[in-house]
């Protein structure tokens, strides 16, 4: 099966094609298959045999999750199947030819599941209403069941570092608890484990492959595009304290790996009532 190599286009050289931004693009793709390989051996996302549905929006973090498990599929030391999958959710103006015509120029196998969610969240949910929540959870449920159907062993999203993180923000300030994105996560309905390669990734490389790869970017009208969304606002701080103390929040991100259940507060997750002074005998 053809895959997409992890190179920038070549093109004539134009005033802009300095060696230098040769050199920087290729370095970032290079960082960016480095950090893939490590949040999948990590977290033992792909085994020999898998057959991995790479479940694709139209937006440049799920572009970039199948551009670079193509390059690991190439290099990987075992064997293992992509399949990449989207869900039309019916959305008015949705370009319906784009996906296709970007996969079948890679030659990957590829599959549309043509589901009008987008008539059934805007009849459910009042005018104003932010629509995220219950449009992810009918996208998830129809993505699963179909990974059921045709035997996907693993189902791969396309978050990346800075949404586990931003999702972290969102449950504290919002659920009153103390948890994120997994990479790795067995699904609510038991029958799927949900993978996200880009576990490493930041959102600021993976914006700047896609300009390089110049993806055929399909923005969604439906949710991205609502003011006032809570995830929003979690962004706007972030960056701002990036802005003032840059590396914050990969300090955030390492911090989410690096638990200690015994500094917090949690009785069902460390047993305080079992901590004793340890005595001395003579």
């Amino acid at each position: 099966m053809p895959s997409l190599p992890l190179t920038i286009k070549s093109t004539e050289p134009t005033a802009g094609d300095t060696r230098k931004s040769r050199y920087d693009a290729n370095k970032l793709i290079k960082r960016l298959r480095r950090q893939v390989g490590k949040a999948v051996t990590d977290y033992a996302m792909i085994a020999d045999g898998d057959r991995v549905m790479v479940c694709l929006s139209g937006g440049k973090d799920s572009y970039a999750m199948l551009d670079l498990l193509l390059g690991l599929k190439q290099a990987a030391p075992i064997e293992f199947d992509l399949v990449a999958v989207n869900l039309d959710q019916k959305q008015p103006g949705f370009p319906e030819h784009v996906l296709p015509e970007y996969l079948e120029s890679l030659g990957v196998e590829w599959h549309v599941i043509e589901k009008d969610t987008y008539s059934i969240v805007q009849r459910v949910l009042p005018e104003g209403k932010t629509t995220c929540g219950l449009c992810s959870r009918l996208r998830r449920g129809t993505l699963y069941e179909f990974a059921r159907r045709h035997g996907m062993t693993r189902v791969a999203l396309g978050h990346h570092l800075n949404d586990i993180v931003e999702t972290f923000f969102l449950n504290l300030f919002h659920g009153a608890a103390l948890k994120a994105m997994p990479p790795k996560l067995l699904s609510d309905d038991g029958d799927n484990i949900v993978i996200r390669p880009l576990a490493y990734c930041r959102e600021d490389d993976l914006a700047r492959l896609a300009e390089l790869r110049e993806y055929p970017i399909i923005p969604c009208n439906l949710c991205g595009s609502q003011p006032n969304l809570q995830r929003q606002q979690i962004k706007q701080m972030l960056n701002e304290w990036e802005r003032i103390q840059p590396g914050r929040t990969m300090s955030i991100f390492r911090a989410l790996g690096n638990v200690a259940p015994s500094q917090l507060c949690d009785r069902e997750l460390f047993d305080f009532s079992a901590l004793s002074k340890n005595i001395s005998t003579p």
